[in-house]
Protein backbone atom coordinates (compact mmCIF):
# COMPACT_ATOMS: atom_id res chain seq x y z
CA UNK A 1 0.00 0.00 0.00
CA UNK A 2 1.03 3.42 -1.08
CA UNK A 3 1.71 5.81 1.96
CA UNK A 4 0.03 9.36 1.49
CA UNK A 5 2.15 11.90 3.64
CA UNK A 6 1.29 15.62 3.71
CA UNK A 7 3.46 18.39 3.61
CA UNK A 8 4.42 18.80 7.07
CA UNK A 9 5.15 15.02 7.25
CA UNK A 10 1.86 13.99 8.53
CA UNK A 11 -0.16 10.80 7.68
CA UNK A 12 -3.16 11.26 5.54
CA UNK A 13 -5.73 10.45 8.39
CA UNK A 14 -7.89 8.58 5.94
CA UNK A 15 -5.34 5.83 5.39
CA UNK A 16 -5.68 6.09 9.62
CA UNK A 17 -8.65 5.31 9.23
CA UNK A 18 -8.97 2.65 6.69
CA UNK A 19 -6.39 1.36 9.16
CA UNK A 20 -8.26 0.97 12.31
CA UNK A 21 -11.24 -0.41 10.31
CA UNK A 22 -9.21 -3.50 9.05
CA UNK A 23 -10.26 -6.42 11.30
CA UNK A 24 -7.78 -8.64 12.78
CA UNK A 25 -6.97 -12.48 11.67
CA UNK A 26 -8.04 -14.60 13.81
CA UNK A 27 -5.48 -16.62 14.57
CA UNK A 28 -4.98 -20.77 14.15
CA UNK A 29 -4.93 -21.78 17.37
CA UNK A 30 -8.36 -19.82 18.05
CA UNK A 31 -9.51 -21.30 13.67
CA UNK A 32 -8.99 -24.30 14.27
CA UNK A 33 -11.35 -25.36 16.87
CA UNK A 34 -14.07 -23.51 15.79
CA UNK A 35 -13.05 -25.44 12.27
CA UNK A 36 -13.78 -28.78 14.12
CA UNK A 37 -16.60 -28.01 15.87
CA UNK A 38 -18.32 -26.97 12.71
CA UNK A 39 -17.28 -30.08 11.18
CA UNK A 40 -18.43 -32.42 14.11
CA UNK A 41 -22.06 -30.35 14.06
CA UNK A 42 -22.31 -31.30 10.40
CA UNK A 43 -21.23 -34.67 10.93
CA UNK A 44 -24.03 -34.85 13.59
CA UNK A 45 -26.91 -33.75 10.94
CA UNK A 46 -25.28 -35.66 8.25
CA UNK A 47 -25.53 -38.97 10.75
CA UNK A 48 -29.04 -37.73 11.85
CA UNK A 49 -30.81 -36.71 8.88
CA UNK A 50 -29.18 -37.75 5.57
CA UNK A 51 -26.53 -40.85 5.97
CA UNK A 52 -25.21 -43.10 8.34
CA UNK A 53 -22.31 -45.52 8.12
CA UNK A 54 -23.09 -49.00 9.91
CA UNK A 55 -20.87 -51.37 10.88
CA UNK A 56 -21.53 -55.46 9.98
CA UNK A 57 -21.54 -57.59 12.97
CA UNK A 58 -22.68 -60.88 11.45
CA UNK A 59 -22.88 -63.08 9.02
CA UNK A 60 -26.11 -63.46 8.37
CA UNK A 61 -25.84 -61.00 4.77
CA UNK A 62 -22.96 -63.29 3.58
CA UNK A 63 -21.23 -63.26 0.75
CA UNK A 64 -22.65 -59.99 -0.17
CA UNK A 65 -21.79 -58.48 3.10
CA UNK A 66 -19.21 -59.47 5.28
CA UNK A 67 -18.34 -59.36 9.14
CA UNK A 68 -16.64 -56.03 9.44
CA UNK A 69 -18.05 -54.28 6.27
CA UNK A 70 -19.51 -50.93 6.93
CA UNK A 71 -22.07 -49.37 4.84
CA UNK A 72 -23.62 -46.69 3.88
CA UNK A 73 -27.33 -46.13 4.63
CA UNK A 74 -29.60 -43.45 2.97
CA UNK A 75 -31.86 -42.67 5.70
CA UNK A 76 -34.09 -39.91 3.68
CA UNK A 77 -35.26 -42.12 1.02
CA UNK A 78 -37.97 -44.09 3.15
CA UNK A 79 -39.39 -40.46 3.68
CA UNK A 80 -40.51 -39.85 0.31
CA UNK A 81 -41.63 -43.79 -0.80
CA UNK A 82 -41.92 -47.12 0.89
CA UNK A 83 -39.01 -50.06 0.69
CA UNK A 84 -39.10 -51.77 -2.45
CA UNK A 85 -38.44 -55.91 -2.87
CA UNK A 86 -34.27 -56.68 -3.44
CA UNK A 87 -33.43 -53.54 -1.43
CA UNK A 88 -31.04 -54.17 1.71
CA UNK A 89 -32.41 -51.92 4.46
CA UNK A 90 -31.36 -51.62 7.88
CA UNK A 91 -34.21 -51.67 10.74
CA UNK A 92 -34.45 -51.95 14.31
CA UNK A 93 -35.55 -55.53 15.24
CA UNK A 94 -39.62 -56.22 17.25
CA UNK A 95 -39.74 -57.20 20.20
CA UNK A 96 -39.66 -60.94 18.17
CA UNK A 97 -36.44 -60.43 17.13
CA UNK A 98 -33.88 -62.39 19.16
CA UNK A 99 -31.00 -59.52 19.13
CA UNK A 100 -27.73 -60.95 17.24
CA UNK A 101 -24.92 -58.12 18.32
CA UNK A 102 -22.69 -59.41 21.18
CA UNK A 103 -21.92 -56.07 23.03
CA UNK A 104 -19.28 -57.61 25.57
CA UNK A 105 -18.42 -56.43 29.14
CA UNK A 106 -19.13 -53.02 30.11
CA UNK A 107 -16.43 -50.56 28.62
CA UNK A 108 -16.45 -48.34 31.42
CA UNK A 109 -16.87 -44.47 31.41
CA UNK A 110 -14.26 -43.73 28.97
CA UNK A 111 -15.25 -46.57 26.52
CA UNK A 112 -19.21 -45.00 26.74
CA UNK A 113 -18.00 -41.83 25.78
CA UNK A 114 -16.31 -43.05 23.17
CA UNK A 115 -18.92 -45.38 21.69
CA UNK A 116 -21.45 -42.12 22.18
CA UNK A 117 -18.99 -39.51 20.31
CA UNK A 118 -19.28 -42.77 17.92
CA UNK A 119 -22.81 -42.96 17.47
CA UNK A 120 -22.91 -39.44 17.40
CA UNK A 121 -21.19 -39.23 14.00
CA UNK A 122 -22.20 -42.83 12.43
CA UNK A 123 -18.88 -45.26 13.18
CA UNK A 124 -20.14 -46.53 16.15
CA UNK A 125 -21.19 -49.97 16.55
CA UNK A 126 -24.63 -51.42 16.02
CA UNK A 127 -27.17 -51.57 18.71
CA UNK A 128 -28.18 -54.90 19.69
CA UNK A 129 -31.99 -54.79 17.55
CA UNK A 130 -30.45 -53.16 15.08
CA UNK A 131 -30.69 -55.42 11.91
CA UNK A 132 -29.66 -55.40 8.23
CA UNK A 133 -31.46 -58.01 5.76
CA UNK A 134 -32.70 -57.94 2.27
CA UNK A 135 -37.22 -57.13 1.31
CA UNK A 136 -38.19 -59.94 -0.14
CA UNK A 137 -42.34 -59.00 0.25
CA UNK A 138 -43.83 -55.62 0.59
CA UNK A 139 -47.21 -55.12 1.62
CA UNK A 140 -49.81 -57.56 0.11
CA UNK A 141 -47.39 -60.39 -1.06
CA UNK A 142 -47.91 -63.75 -0.54
CA UNK A 143 -44.22 -64.97 0.39
CA UNK A 144 -43.86 -68.97 0.87
CA UNK A 145 -41.29 -71.29 0.15
CA UNK A 146 -40.87 -73.50 -1.56
CA UNK A 147 -41.47 -74.40 -5.43
CA UNK A 148 -40.47 -77.82 -6.98
CA UNK A 149 -36.61 -76.56 -7.13
CA UNK A 150 -36.53 -75.47 -3.66
CA UNK A 151 -36.86 -71.67 -4.38
CA UNK A 152 -38.84 -68.71 -2.75
CA UNK A 153 -41.86 -67.51 -4.08
CA UNK A 154 -43.08 -64.45 -4.38
CA UNK A 155 -46.83 -63.99 -5.60
CA UNK A 156 -46.48 -67.67 -6.83
CA UNK A 157 -43.55 -66.60 -8.67
CA UNK A 158 -40.01 -68.10 -7.82
CA UNK A 159 -36.83 -66.47 -7.29
CA UNK A 160 -33.40 -66.88 -8.69
CA UNK A 161 -31.47 -65.81 -5.55
CA UNK A 162 -28.04 -66.17 -6.81
CA UNK A 163 -26.92 -63.92 -3.86
CA UNK A 164 -28.12 -66.60 -1.32
CA UNK A 165 -25.04 -67.78 0.20
CA UNK A 166 -25.30 -71.43 1.93
CA UNK A 167 -29.48 -72.06 1.68
CA UNK A 168 -30.89 -73.71 4.47
CA UNK A 169 -31.70 -77.39 4.44
CA UNK A 170 -35.08 -78.59 2.15
CA UNK A 171 -35.40 -82.41 4.41
CA UNK A 172 -36.05 -80.16 7.90
CA UNK A 173 -39.84 -79.66 8.41
CA UNK A 174 -40.94 -75.89 8.45
CA UNK A 175 -40.69 -74.50 12.37
CA UNK A 176 -42.31 -71.21 12.66
CA UNK A 177 -40.25 -70.94 16.12
CA UNK A 178 -37.25 -71.80 14.29
CA UNK A 179 -35.33 -70.48 11.10
CA UNK A 180 -33.20 -73.54 10.68
CA UNK A 181 -35.80 -74.81 7.61
CA UNK A 182 -35.65 -73.91 4.41
CA UNK A 183 -39.27 -74.58 3.76
CA UNK A 184 -41.91 -72.06 5.11
CA UNK A 185 -45.99 -71.77 5.31
CA UNK A 186 -47.20 -69.17 3.05
CA UNK A 187 -47.17 -65.73 4.73
CA UNK A 188 -49.18 -62.97 3.72
CA UNK A 189 -47.39 -59.51 4.22
CA UNK A 190 -49.55 -56.83 6.59
CA UNK A 191 -50.25 -53.61 5.71
CA UNK A 192 -47.43 -51.49 6.27
CA UNK A 193 -44.98 -54.12 7.01
CA UNK A 194 -42.21 -55.81 5.26
CA UNK A 195 -40.71 -59.23 4.73
CA UNK A 196 -36.96 -59.70 5.06
CA UNK A 197 -34.65 -62.46 4.91
CA UNK A 198 -30.67 -62.89 5.56
CA UNK A 199 -28.53 -63.89 2.20
CA UNK A 200 -26.85 -66.41 4.74
CA UNK A 201 -29.88 -68.40 5.20
CA UNK A 202 -28.25 -71.14 6.56
CA UNK A 203 -27.42 -68.88 10.04
CA UNK A 204 -29.76 -66.40 9.59
CA UNK A 205 -32.57 -64.96 12.06
CA UNK A 206 -35.15 -63.57 9.42
CA UNK A 207 -38.84 -62.95 8.92
CA UNK A 208 -39.28 -66.84 8.47
CA UNK A 209 -38.98 -67.23 12.21
CA UNK A 210 -39.08 -63.68 13.61
CA UNK A 211 -42.21 -62.17 11.53
CA UNK A 212 -42.70 -59.28 9.68
CA UNK A 213 -41.50 -55.75 10.40
CA UNK A 214 -42.89 -52.45 10.64
CA UNK A 215 -42.07 -50.36 7.89
CA UNK A 216 -41.84 -47.48 10.43
CA UNK A 217 -39.24 -49.21 12.23
CA UNK A 218 -37.00 -49.07 9.14
CA UNK A 219 -33.77 -46.96 9.56
CA UNK A 220 -32.68 -46.57 5.48
CA UNK A 221 -31.55 -48.64 2.52
CA UNK A 222 -28.04 -50.14 2.47
CA UNK A 223 -26.91 -49.04 -0.75
CA UNK A 224 -23.07 -49.19 -0.80
CA UNK A 225 -20.02 -50.80 0.91
CA UNK A 226 -17.71 -48.28 1.71
CA UNK A 227 -15.14 -50.03 3.67
CA UNK A 228 -12.73 -51.75 3.46
CA UNK A 229 -11.62 -49.87 0.54
CA UNK A 230 -11.13 -53.34 -0.97
CA UNK A 231 -14.65 -54.35 -1.16
CA UNK A 232 -16.10 -50.94 -2.00
CA UNK A 233 -19.05 -51.81 -4.55
CA UNK A 234 -22.98 -50.55 -4.69
CA UNK A 235 -25.96 -53.02 -3.62
CA UNK A 236 -28.59 -52.99 -6.47
CA UNK A 237 -31.83 -54.70 -6.66
CA UNK A 238 -31.35 -58.08 -7.99
CA UNK A 239 -32.90 -58.85 -11.75
CA UNK A 240 -35.11 -61.48 -10.80
CA UNK A 241 -37.43 -59.23 -8.04
CA UNK A 242 -38.19 -57.63 -11.38
CA UNK A 243 -40.50 -60.41 -12.70
CA UNK A 244 -42.21 -60.10 -9.00
CA UNK A 245 -46.34 -58.86 -10.03
CA UNK A 246 -47.90 -56.20 -8.37
CA UNK A 247 -48.36 -56.87 -4.59
CA UNK A 248 -52.54 -57.26 -3.86
CA UNK A 249 -54.16 -53.87 -3.78
CA UNK A 250 -57.23 -54.81 -1.02
CA UNK A 251 -57.40 -57.34 1.43
CA UNK A 252 -60.26 -58.81 3.00
CA UNK A 253 -60.87 -55.95 5.17
CA UNK A 254 -61.03 -53.65 1.93
CA UNK A 255 -57.95 -51.14 0.61
CA UNK A 256 -54.66 -51.56 1.75
CA UNK A 257 -53.44 -47.79 3.28
CA UNK A 258 -51.28 -45.87 1.96
CA UNK A 259 -48.89 -45.01 4.26
CA UNK A 260 -48.52 -41.24 4.41
CA UNK A 261 -44.69 -39.59 4.13
CA UNK A 262 -43.96 -37.64 7.83
CA UNK A 263 -42.60 -34.68 6.57
CA UNK A 264 -39.04 -35.58 4.52
CA UNK A 265 -38.80 -32.78 2.91
CA UNK A 266 -38.64 -30.81 5.60
CA UNK A 267 -36.08 -33.66 7.06
CA UNK A 268 -34.01 -33.06 4.11
CA UNK A 269 -34.01 -29.13 3.67
CA UNK A 270 -33.15 -28.60 7.64
CA UNK A 271 -29.22 -30.15 7.38
CA UNK A 272 -29.01 -28.71 3.67
CA UNK A 273 -29.42 -25.40 4.45
CA UNK A 274 -27.48 -25.44 7.48
CA UNK A 275 -24.77 -26.94 5.25
CA UNK A 276 -24.63 -24.17 3.09
CA UNK A 277 -25.42 -21.01 5.09
CA UNK A 278 -22.20 -22.67 7.11
CA UNK A 279 -20.40 -22.75 4.01
CA UNK A 280 -21.34 -19.50 2.96
CA UNK A 281 -20.43 -18.11 6.08
CA UNK A 282 -16.96 -19.70 6.12
CA UNK A 283 -16.28 -18.35 2.20
CA UNK A 284 -17.03 -14.76 2.56
CA UNK A 285 -14.82 -14.69 5.65
CA UNK A 286 -12.05 -16.27 4.12
CA UNK A 287 -12.67 -14.20 0.50
CA UNK A 288 -11.86 -11.21 2.98
CA UNK A 289 -9.02 -12.09 4.63
CA UNK A 290 -7.54 -13.30 1.17
CA UNK A 291 -8.92 -9.41 -0.04
CA UNK A 292 -6.38 -8.05 3.04
CA UNK A 293 -3.82 -10.27 2.65
CA UNK A 294 -3.21 -8.86 -1.13
CA UNK A 295 -3.99 -5.63 -0.07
Amino acid sequence: MVRTVDDDGTVDPWQRRSRRRTPRQMPLWQELPLLLIVAFCLAVLIRTFLLQAFFIPSGSMENTLLVGDRVLVNKVVYDVRDPVRGEVVVFRGTEQWVPQVDLGPDPGLAGRAAQTVGDLVGVGRPGEKDFIKRVVGVPGDRVACCDEQGRVTVNEVPLDETYVFQDSPLDLPPNPTECRSRRFDEIVVPPGQIFVMGDHRLVSQDGRCQGPVPIDNVVGRAFMVVWPSSRWSPLPVPETYESVPAAATVSDDGPLPVRPTPGGGVALLVPIATVVSVLARYGRSTHARRRRLLS
